[in-house]
């Protein structure tokens, strides 16, 4: 326990002197830290995702258990350091409680993962391939998340679709698009609109069904991110279903 505990220390150390305050403030600002919005009151160290992705690499192997205890520190990018190994670690491993392990620490900490960046660094590796490989106990987790009071947990279970989509598995982005498409915070519009163009990607025949059905009404920053890459002229006529609506 003293050893893990000189490594944690050891870990916030060496990034707290890799951080910039320079960036640290523009972090602060890009990321919404201010009274009333949504990453209120997060410390930034200022350091760049690379360095912090080349950190965690060569400082491997690390422990679930190391990985939790620096996943509830302070600082963001130690977070996202966590969430990197965490992630990493569940790609790596073969090991079926191993893995079991990881997700139960990423679920029992999700009021850390508090920012879009972590929550899109974590759900697909850990999450998504959960529900890939347990579909029933899957699909029920992505259900019981997205009916979370939590922003982030409702985040987290509509961007780890995007695993899901690599498999060829859409019925669950459909089911959560649907349940999340009217969420009052502009973050899960976007994450939705996200979603359903990566799956128009691979199937643009369900990104235009669901569209024919919800266009008119869906938020417009929603629809905007999932006709981001279809022709030109299917891209005017949605818009101007979802102008129809007023």
């Amino acid at each position: 326990m003293e050893q893990t505990h000189i490594l944690i220390e050891t870990t916030v150390n060496d990034l707290r002197c890799m951080g910039d305050p320079k960036r640290a403030v523009h972090s602060q600002r890009f990321f919404k830290t201010g009274p009333g919005q949504y990453g209120e009151g997060d410390e930034f160290l200022g350091i760049s995702v690379p360095d912090i992705r080349a950190y965690e690499k060569a400082h491997r192997p690390w422990s679930v258990e190391v990985l939790t205890l620096l996943l509830q520190q302070p600082y963001h990018e130690v977070r996202l350091l966590a969430l990197i190994g965490m992630t990493e670690l569940y790609k790596r491993t073969r090991s079926g409680a191993e893995r079991v392990a990881i997700l139960s620490a990423y679920l029992g900490h999700t009021a850390m993962v508090n920012n879009w960046d972590l929550v899109d660094t974590s759900a697909p590796g850990i999450v998504g391939e959960y529900v890939h490989a347990h579909p029933e106990e899957g699909n029920a987790l992505l259900d019981h998340l997205a009916a979370s009071s939590s922003l982030w947990e409702q985040r987290i279970a509509m961007v780890a679709n995007w695993r899901l989509i690599r498999y060829g598995e859409y019925e669950p982005t459909l089911r959560l698009a649907e349940k999340l498409l009217f969420h009052p915070h502009d973050l899960m519009h976007k994450a939705v609109g996200w979603m359903l163009r990566e799956m128009g990607n691979k199937r643009e025949d369900l990104l235009l069904a669901f569209l024919d059905i919800h266009a008119a009404a869906m938020p417009r920053t929603a629809l905007r991110y999932a006709i981001e890459k279809l022709s030109p002229a299917q891209r005017t006529y949605f818009m101007a279903q979802g102008k129809s609506r007023k």
